[in-house]
């Protein structure tokens, strides 16, 4: 079973995370942002991954630590559940359309952490959120995940819609490189043996 439960603890945020990358699109979220909760939701119900989040932060300050620790402590989890990927596809990619807007997500579950972050968003705040945090949450992703991910907002002007998409490829193009592909046995996708 690819699951995984990780906690992180700092003087600025108090994280639990719980995630079947097996599941059924089943999601949980108590960490006080409730757009960055809507957007999980897209990764939980497109990726097909079962994702529970409770976070506790400093969000008197503002909400900059809370949404990177949720991506460091997601990643941590993705890791761990991940396992050594024997067998897996590895790469995943997905282009979603949300109205007028378009994004691309292309990832690789590399062992190698590298963020392309290309969205030009036509504001700067969806309600309450600060939409620079995004990058700060795919940057902790990224970094403890291990893998490479290209994010690519093509068109948009909502930017609501440009964030939605974005999740919704990042789920999908997650759960296309998590897939055990039959033909490969337990081989690893690698030609260096090992990820």
């Amino acid at each position: 079973m690819r699951t995984a439960t990780v906690s992180r603890d700092t003087l600025e945020t108090q994280i639990t995370v719980r995630i079947d990358l097996d599941g059924t699109g089943k999601a949980a979220f108590q960490t006080g942002l409730p757009f960055l909760d809507h957007m999980l939701d897209q990764v939980a119900r497109h990726g097909l991954v079962d994702l529970d989040i409770d976070a506790n932060g400093d969000l008197h300050i503002d909400a900059h630590h809370t949404a990177e620790d949720i991506g460091i402590t997601l990643g941590q989890a993705f890791a761990k559940a991940v396992g050594d990927k024997k067998g897996i596809r590895r790469y995943g990619h997905a282009y979603v359309p949300l109205d007028e807007a378009l994004s691309r997500v292309v990832i690789d579950l590399s062992g190698r952490p590298g963020l392309e972050y290309n969205i030009d968003f036509t504001r700067a705040r969806i309600g309450d959120f600060d939409v620079d945090l995004f990058r700060e949450f795919f940057q902790g992703f990224v970094n403890h995940a291990s893998v490479t991910l290209h994010i690519d907002n093509l068109r948009g002007i909502n930017a609501h819609h440009q964030a939605e998409t974005v999740f919704k490829a990042f789920g999908r193009a997650l759960r296309m490189a998590l897939e055990v592909d039959s033909r490969m046995g337990d081989a690893m996708p690698s030609t260096k043996g090992s990820l």
